[in-house]
Protein backbone atom coordinates (compact mmCIF):
# COMPACT_ATOMS: atom_id res chain seq x y z
CA UNK A 1 0.00 0.00 0.00
CA UNK A 2 0.94 3.59 -0.66
CA UNK A 3 -0.30 7.31 -1.45
CA UNK A 4 1.59 8.71 -4.51
CA UNK A 5 1.14 12.32 -4.34
CA UNK A 6 0.78 13.83 -7.95
CA UNK A 7 4.02 14.88 -9.16
CA UNK A 8 5.51 18.06 -10.70
CA UNK A 9 4.04 17.92 -14.16
CA UNK A 10 6.21 16.16 -16.90
CA UNK A 11 5.78 16.99 -20.19
CA UNK A 12 5.12 14.01 -22.41
CA UNK A 13 5.10 16.56 -25.99
CA UNK A 14 3.46 19.91 -26.72
CA UNK A 15 0.33 20.73 -24.86
CA UNK A 16 0.73 17.43 -22.89
CA UNK A 17 1.30 16.86 -19.49
CA UNK A 18 1.97 13.56 -17.31
CA UNK A 19 0.56 14.05 -14.20
CA UNK A 20 0.11 9.97 -12.63
CA UNK A 21 1.97 7.03 -13.91
CA UNK A 22 1.30 3.77 -11.79
CA UNK A 23 2.56 0.32 -13.40
CA UNK A 24 3.97 -3.53 -12.54
CA UNK A 25 7.32 -2.21 -12.38
CA UNK A 26 7.11 1.38 -10.41
CA UNK A 27 4.68 -0.46 -8.17
CA UNK A 28 3.67 -3.50 -6.55
CA UNK A 29 0.51 -3.70 -8.15
CA UNK A 30 0.41 -7.10 -10.00
CA UNK A 31 -2.96 -6.39 -11.87
CA UNK A 32 -3.68 -3.09 -12.01
CA UNK A 33 -1.96 0.20 -13.94
CA UNK A 34 -2.70 3.56 -14.54
CA UNK A 35 -1.64 6.97 -16.51
CA UNK A 36 -3.48 10.53 -16.05
CA UNK A 37 -2.73 12.80 -18.51
CA UNK A 38 -3.65 16.79 -18.88
CA UNK A 39 -3.96 17.91 -22.68
CA UNK A 40 -4.37 21.25 -23.79
CA UNK A 41 -6.92 21.93 -27.00
CA UNK A 42 -5.34 20.61 -29.83
CA UNK A 43 -3.21 18.36 -28.59
CA UNK A 44 -2.12 14.53 -29.09
CA UNK A 45 -1.81 11.83 -26.97
CA UNK A 46 -0.95 8.68 -28.50
CA UNK A 47 -2.45 5.40 -26.69
CA UNK A 48 -0.32 1.79 -27.12
CA UNK A 49 -1.85 -0.61 -24.75
CA UNK A 50 0.64 -3.33 -25.31
CA UNK A 51 -0.49 -6.53 -23.45
CA UNK A 52 -2.82 -4.40 -21.13
CA UNK A 53 -6.66 -3.95 -21.67
CA UNK A 54 -7.50 0.01 -20.81
CA UNK A 55 -10.24 1.93 -20.22
CA UNK A 56 -9.88 5.16 -21.36
CA UNK A 57 -11.98 8.10 -19.18
CA UNK A 58 -12.29 11.56 -20.52
CA UNK A 59 -12.29 13.30 -16.48
CA UNK A 60 -13.31 16.30 -17.41
CA UNK A 61 -12.94 18.41 -20.54
CA UNK A 62 -13.93 16.63 -24.53
CA UNK A 63 -11.36 15.21 -26.42
CA UNK A 64 -11.82 12.67 -29.60
CA UNK A 65 -10.57 9.53 -30.18
CA UNK A 66 -9.17 7.82 -33.54
CA UNK A 67 -8.80 4.32 -33.37
CA UNK A 68 -7.54 3.19 -37.08
CA UNK A 69 -9.71 4.54 -40.72
CA UNK A 70 -12.92 3.33 -39.68
CA UNK A 71 -13.38 3.89 -35.93
CA UNK A 72 -13.38 7.25 -34.13
CA UNK A 73 -15.15 8.45 -31.32
CA UNK A 74 -15.90 12.26 -31.29
CA UNK A 75 -16.16 15.30 -28.94
CA UNK A 76 -16.23 12.95 -26.09
CA UNK A 77 -16.96 14.58 -22.58
CA UNK A 78 -19.41 15.49 -20.75
CA UNK A 79 -18.55 17.94 -17.87
CA UNK A 80 -16.12 20.49 -17.12
CA UNK A 81 -14.73 19.45 -13.47
CA UNK A 82 -15.65 16.29 -12.00
CA UNK A 83 -17.79 17.51 -9.48
CA UNK A 84 -20.79 18.21 -12.30
CA UNK A 85 -21.50 14.84 -10.99
CA UNK A 86 -22.95 14.22 -14.53
CA UNK A 87 -21.38 10.65 -16.31
CA UNK A 88 -18.73 10.92 -18.86
CA UNK A 89 -17.72 8.99 -21.79
CA UNK A 90 -15.38 6.44 -21.95
CA UNK A 91 -13.77 3.85 -24.40
CA UNK A 92 -12.76 0.61 -23.96
CA UNK A 93 -9.14 -0.49 -25.63
CA UNK A 94 -8.34 -3.70 -25.48
CA UNK A 95 -4.77 -5.23 -26.13
CA UNK A 96 -2.28 -4.81 -29.03
CA UNK A 97 -4.21 -1.43 -30.10
CA UNK A 98 -3.22 2.26 -31.38
CA UNK A 99 -4.78 4.89 -30.83
CA UNK A 100 -4.49 8.89 -31.20
CA UNK A 101 -6.17 10.96 -28.63
CA UNK A 102 -6.73 14.65 -29.77
CA UNK A 103 -7.98 17.09 -26.87
CA UNK A 104 -11.14 19.39 -28.37
CA UNK A 105 -11.16 21.64 -25.37
CA UNK A 106 -8.54 21.36 -22.35
CA UNK A 107 -9.07 18.26 -20.43
CA UNK A 108 -7.94 15.50 -18.08
CA UNK A 109 -7.55 11.90 -19.36
CA UNK A 110 -7.30 8.76 -17.07
CA UNK A 111 -6.36 5.61 -18.74
CA UNK A 112 -7.53 2.41 -16.45
CA UNK A 113 -4.92 -0.46 -17.64
CA UNK A 114 -5.00 -4.29 -16.83
CA UNK A 115 -3.07 -6.73 -17.72
CA UNK A 116 -4.74 -9.78 -20.12
CA UNK A 117 -3.78 -12.25 -22.64
CA UNK A 118 -7.77 -11.87 -24.28
CA UNK A 119 -8.15 -9.40 -26.97
CA UNK A 120 -11.56 -7.87 -26.66
CA UNK A 121 -12.93 -5.31 -29.26
CA UNK A 122 -12.75 -1.43 -29.01
CA UNK A 123 -16.32 -0.44 -27.50
CA UNK A 124 -17.42 2.72 -26.71
CA UNK A 125 -19.04 3.57 -23.41
CA UNK A 126 -21.20 6.57 -23.05
CA UNK A 127 -22.36 8.66 -20.35
CA UNK A 128 -25.99 7.52 -21.31
CA UNK A 129 -25.16 3.47 -20.78
CA UNK A 130 -23.46 4.45 -17.42
CA UNK A 131 -24.73 2.90 -14.30
CA UNK A 132 -25.89 5.23 -11.75
CA UNK A 133 -26.25 3.83 -8.02
CA UNK A 134 -26.63 4.69 -4.22
CA UNK A 135 -24.81 3.05 -1.94
CA UNK A 136 -25.06 3.15 1.75
CA UNK A 137 -27.31 4.99 4.23
CA UNK A 138 -27.06 7.58 6.69
CA UNK A 139 -23.02 9.18 6.73
CA UNK A 140 -22.36 6.27 4.54
CA UNK A 141 -23.78 7.55 1.33
CA UNK A 142 -22.22 7.75 -1.84
CA UNK A 143 -23.09 7.90 -5.61
CA UNK A 144 -21.35 5.21 -7.67
CA UNK A 145 -20.92 5.93 -11.85
CA UNK A 146 -20.08 2.46 -13.17
CA UNK A 147 -18.30 2.05 -16.72
CA UNK A 148 -16.85 -1.43 -15.91
CA UNK A 149 -18.90 -3.98 -13.86
CA UNK A 150 -17.95 -7.48 -13.33
CA UNK A 151 -21.40 -8.78 -15.39
CA UNK A 152 -19.64 -6.44 -18.02
CA UNK A 153 -18.29 -8.46 -21.09
CA UNK A 154 -17.10 -5.65 -22.38
CA UNK A 155 -13.42 -6.34 -20.64
CA UNK A 156 -11.41 -9.34 -19.88
CA UNK A 157 -10.38 -8.28 -16.20
CA UNK A 158 -10.39 -4.60 -16.05
CA UNK A 159 -13.83 -3.28 -13.36
CA UNK A 160 -13.71 0.78 -13.06
CA UNK A 161 -16.40 2.76 -11.40
CA UNK A 162 -16.10 6.24 -9.95
CA UNK A 163 -17.73 7.63 -6.61
CA UNK A 164 -19.00 10.62 -5.16
CA UNK A 165 -19.15 11.19 -1.10
CA UNK A 166 -20.55 14.23 0.26
CA UNK A 167 -19.13 16.49 3.12
CA UNK A 168 -18.83 14.51 6.12
CA UNK A 169 -19.09 11.02 4.87
CA UNK A 170 -17.89 7.92 4.60
CA UNK A 171 -17.04 5.41 1.70
CA UNK A 172 -15.82 2.26 1.06
CA UNK A 173 -17.60 1.86 4.35
CA UNK A 174 -18.30 -0.41 6.58
CA UNK A 175 -14.39 -1.47 5.48
CA UNK A 176 -14.12 -3.87 3.04
CA UNK A 177 -11.62 -6.50 1.58
CA UNK A 178 -11.35 -8.29 -1.70
CA UNK A 179 -8.00 -10.02 -1.47
CA UNK A 180 -8.41 -13.47 -1.49
CA UNK A 181 -9.03 -15.83 -3.97
CA UNK A 182 -11.75 -17.77 -2.06
CA UNK A 183 -14.46 -18.20 -4.45
CA UNK A 184 -17.72 -17.94 -4.16
CA UNK A 185 -17.10 -16.19 -0.62
CA UNK A 186 -14.09 -13.80 -1.93
CA UNK A 187 -12.25 -12.81 -4.85
CA UNK A 188 -8.91 -11.24 -5.42
CA UNK A 189 -8.94 -7.54 -6.77
CA UNK A 190 -6.60 -5.12 -6.58
CA UNK A 191 -7.57 -1.49 -6.19
CA UNK A 192 -6.25 1.96 -7.44
CA UNK A 193 -7.98 4.40 -6.00
CA UNK A 194 -7.64 8.08 -7.73
CA UNK A 195 -8.47 10.71 -5.68
CA UNK A 196 -10.18 14.46 -6.67
CA UNK A 197 -11.15 16.88 -3.88
CA UNK A 198 -13.52 19.75 -3.69
CA UNK A 199 -12.43 22.81 -3.21
CA UNK A 200 -8.70 21.14 -4.54
CA UNK A 201 -6.68 22.55 -1.52
CA UNK A 202 -8.64 20.06 0.88
CA UNK A 203 -7.38 16.65 1.81
CA UNK A 204 -9.59 12.89 2.34
CA UNK A 205 -8.16 10.36 4.86
CA UNK A 206 -8.05 6.85 3.69
CA UNK A 207 -7.43 4.12 5.90
CA UNK A 208 -5.45 0.41 4.14
CA UNK A 209 -5.23 -2.44 6.98
CA UNK A 210 -5.58 -5.75 7.36
CA UNK A 211 -6.77 -8.66 10.07
CA UNK A 212 -3.63 -8.80 11.39
CA UNK A 213 -2.40 -5.28 11.82
CA UNK A 214 1.00 -6.03 9.85
CA UNK A 215 -0.41 -3.17 7.34
CA UNK A 216 -2.49 -0.50 9.06
CA UNK A 217 -1.47 2.84 7.55
CA UNK A 218 -3.69 5.73 7.75
CA UNK A 219 -3.15 8.64 4.77
CA UNK A 220 -3.91 12.12 3.91
CA UNK A 221 -5.13 11.94 0.24
CA UNK A 222 -5.27 15.64 -1.70
CA UNK A 223 -6.38 16.10 -4.83
CA UNK A 224 -4.93 14.19 -7.80
CA UNK A 225 -3.58 11.34 -5.43
CA UNK A 226 -3.35 8.32 -5.71
CA UNK A 227 -3.72 5.40 -3.34
CA UNK A 228 -2.61 1.82 -4.23
CA UNK A 229 -4.57 -1.02 -2.31
CA UNK A 230 -2.81 -4.73 -2.80
CA UNK A 231 -4.71 -5.66 -0.05
CA UNK A 232 -6.83 -5.00 2.81
CA UNK A 233 -9.85 -2.90 3.96
CA UNK A 234 -9.81 0.52 2.59
CA UNK A 235 -11.95 2.95 3.88
CA UNK A 236 -12.60 6.88 3.13
CA UNK A 237 -13.15 9.78 5.42
CA UNK A 238 -14.18 13.18 4.31
CA UNK A 239 -13.73 16.48 6.03
CA UNK A 240 -16.82 18.69 6.95
CA UNK A 241 -16.50 21.31 3.92
CA UNK A 242 -14.84 18.94 1.19
CA UNK A 243 -16.84 17.13 -1.39
CA UNK A 244 -14.39 13.93 -2.18
CA UNK A 245 -14.35 12.11 -5.55
CA UNK A 246 -12.65 9.20 -6.62
CA UNK A 247 -12.55 6.43 -9.52
CA UNK A 248 -11.23 2.93 -8.84
CA UNK A 249 -9.79 0.63 -10.89
CA UNK A 250 -10.12 -3.01 -9.78
CA UNK A 251 -8.46 -6.14 -11.70
CA UNK A 252 -7.37 -9.72 -10.41
CA UNK A 253 -6.96 -13.40 -11.96
CA UNK A 254 -10.78 -13.74 -12.08
CA UNK A 255 -13.25 -10.44 -12.89
CA UNK A 256 -15.48 -11.09 -9.76
CA UNK A 257 -16.72 -8.68 -7.30
CA UNK A 258 -17.18 -10.31 -4.01
CA UNK A 259 -15.94 -8.93 -0.94
CA UNK A 260 -15.68 -9.42 3.13
CA UNK A 261 -16.93 -6.85 5.35
CA UNK A 262 -14.92 -6.11 8.61
CA UNK A 263 -16.74 -8.05 10.99
CA UNK A 264 -16.25 -5.64 13.26
CA UNK A 265 -17.67 -2.72 11.80
CA UNK A 266 -20.22 -4.90 9.53
CA UNK A 267 -23.16 -3.66 12.37
CA UNK A 268 -22.99 -0.43 11.00
CA UNK A 269 -25.30 -1.41 8.29
CA UNK A 270 -27.78 -2.03 10.60
CA UNK A 271 -28.37 0.60 11.80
Amino acid sequence: MQVIKHPIYFPVTEGVELIQYVNHENSRMQYTAVEVYELKADAELMIATGQEECCAVVLCGQASLYVDSDTSFLHLGTRQSVFEKKPTDSVYLGIENQSKLVADTDCRILLAKSRTTVKKPVTLIPHTEVEIEFRGKNQNQRCVHTMLSDASDISDRLLVVEVYTDSGHFSSYPPHKHDEDNLPQESLLEEIYYHEINPSQGFVFQRVYTDDRLLDSSLSCHNKDIVLVPKGYHPVGVPDGYESYYLNIMAGPHKVWKFTDDPDHQWTKNR
